[in-house]
C-alpha cells in the first residue's frame, strides 16, 4: 500500500476529498462465538476466475469466487496503477485468505467457510457509488447464512 505523502499531490488530494459516511449509530452487534460462526470473505483485490468478466477501472460490480475452488485458478484485473502483485503472485492468500479460512475450519477454530466469496475492484470509483453492490452482497452473505465476514482491503 503506497502512503499519503509518497502520492503527487494530485493523487493525495483526491483521495483526502473522498467523502465517507458518518453513523448515528453504533452499527456494531454481537454474534456467536468464533467456533460458531459462518465466515466469508471479501476482498478488494480485483480477483476472479478465469473464465470470469474482468474489471474495469471504475467498476462498482463483483466476482463470485466459490468456496470450492482452487485459489490457484484465480486471476487478479485490479487497476490501480500503485498495486504491487508480487505478493499475489507468490501467495493468493496475501490478499485472499480462503486456505487460511480452511484451516481455521479444519481445526475447529471458526464453524465454517461460506459457500461463496466476493472480490470487487476497489480503486477508481467514489465510495457513494458501491451503495447498490454492498446491499446485493449484504443480501447474498444473509442467503448463505454469513454471521462473519474477513474483509481483506486492497
Amino acid at each position: 500500500m503506497v502512503r499519503l505523502n509518497d502520492l503527487t499531490d494530485a493523487e493525495r488530494e483526491h483521495i483526502m476529498a473522498k467523502e465517507l459516511p458518518s453513523f448515528d449509530a453504533e452499527p456494531w452487534v454481537d454474534g456467536p462465538p468464533l467456533a460458531d460462526r459462518r465466515v466469508a470473505l471479501i476482498t478488494t483485490a480485483g480477483l476472479h476466475r478465469l473464465e470470469d468478466d474482468a474489471f474495469t477501472f471504475v467498476d462498482v460490480t463483483y466476482r463470485v469466487i466459490p468456496a470450492s475452488m482452487e485459489t490457484s485458478a484465480l486471476t487478479m484485473t485490479h487497476s490501480s496503477v500503485h498495486f504491487d502483485r508480487s505478493g499475489f503472485r507468490e501467495d493468493v492468500n496475501t490478499v485472499f485468505p480462503l486456505d487460511r479460512l480452511r484451516e481455521l475450519e479444519a481445526d475447529g477454530i471458526i464453524g465454517s467457510v461460506a459457500d461463496h466469496h466476493y472480490s470487487l475492484m476497489g480503486a477508481g470509483w467514489p465510495p457513494e457509488m458501491i451503495g447498490p453492490t454492498t446491499d446485493e452482497l449484504a443480501r447474498l452473505l444473509r442467503a448463505d447464512h454469513v454471521d462473519a465476514i474477513c474483509l481483506v482491503p486492497i
